[in-house]
C-alpha cells in the first residue's frame, strides 16, 4: 500500500491558495528542479526541518519508484483537505482510490491476462491427457512384447558374439593347433605300431608316414611362427 505524507493525528490545516511554506509535498518533490512551484526561503526552511524530522525516524523500504510517487502526487495534489482525510480513514475509499491508480491497473491487467494464460495452458493440457495416457499404454504394451523379445534376441547375439571372440582367439587358435600336432604324433606312433606288429605292409607304411610327418611339421612350424609373433 501506498504511504500518505501526513498523520491522523494532526490537525487538519487547510489548503492555501497563495503557494505559502504550508504544503503536504514531500521535501523531494519540493526541491524537485521539474516541479512548477518555485521554491522560496520559507519553503526551504520548511523542507529542511521535515528532513530533520524524517531522519530521526526509521527508514521504511520503499517499492514506489520516483516517478510512480510523482504520478501518485499528481491525482491527489487536487484532492481537499477532507477528501485525503476519509481516504486515511475509510478503508473502502482508499481501496477505491487504490484501484483507480493507472499503475494499479497496470498490474491487475497484467495479472488478469496472465491468469487467462494459465487456465488456457491448463484447459491444453487437460485435452492432451487421453492421448498421454494412450501413449502410456502403448509403450507400456511395447515394453512388455517387442521389447523382451528384443532383448532376448540381443542376448542371443551377444553370446554368439562372444563365443565366436573366444573360438578366433589366438590362445584358442594355438591351443587348437597344438591338439592337431598332438594327434598327428598320436597317429605316428600308431602307424609306426601297426608296422611292427605287421598289421600294414612297408609300402603304405611309408606312404602314410611320410604324409603324416609332413603335416606335423607344417603345424609345428605354423605354431612355432604363430606363438613367437604374439609374444614379440
Amino acid at each position: 500500500m501506498f504511504k500518505f505524507w501526513g498523520s491522523q493525528d494532526q490537525q487538519p490545516q487547510p489548503r492555501p491558495q497563495d503557494g505559502s511554506s504550508q504544503s503536504w509535498y514531500p521535501p523531494s518533490v519540493v526541491s524537485s528542479p521539474n516541479s512548477s512551484r518555485p521554491g522560496t526561503p520559507s519553503s526551504a526552511s520548511s523542507s529542511s526541518f521535515s528532513s530533520h524530522r524524517t531522519s530521526d525516524r526509521p527508514q521504511s523500504p520503499s517499492h514506489v519508484s520516483p516517478a510512480e510517487a510523482a504520478g501518485i502526487i499528481a491525482v491527489l495534489k487536487d484532492k481537499s483537505v477532507d477528501e485525503l482525510r476519509k481516504l486515511l480513514s475509510d478503508k473502502d475509499a482508499y481501496h477505491h482510490f487504490l484501484l483507480s491508480l493507472d499503475q494499479v491497473k497496470i498490474q491487475n491487467n497484467l495479472r488478469d491476462e496472465l491468469r487467462k494464460e494459465t487456465l488456457q495452458l491448463a484447459r491444453e493440457n487437460l485435452e492432451k491427457e487421453p492421448r498421454i495416457m494412450e501413449l502410456r499404454n502403448q509403450c507400456r504394451i511395447i515394453r512388455t512384447t517387442e521389447l523382451a523379445a528384443a532383448q532376448e534376441k540381443l542376448n542371443e547375439l551377444e553370446r554368439k558374439k562372444e563365443e565366436t571372440l573366444k573360438f578366433y582367439s589366438p590362445q584358442s587358435l594355438l591351443q587348437r593347433l597344438q591338439d592337431a600336432m598332438n594327434k598327428a604324433e598320436e597317429e605316428s606312433e600308431n602307424l609306426h605300431k601297426q608296422l611292427l606288429d605287421r598289421d600294414v605292409d612297408l609300402g603304405t607304411f611309408v606312404q602314410k608316414y611320410k604324409k603324416l610327418r609332413t603335416t606335423y611339421h607344417r603345424r609345428a612350424l605354423i605354431h612355432l611362427s604363430a606363438k613367437t609373433s604374439s609374444i614379440g
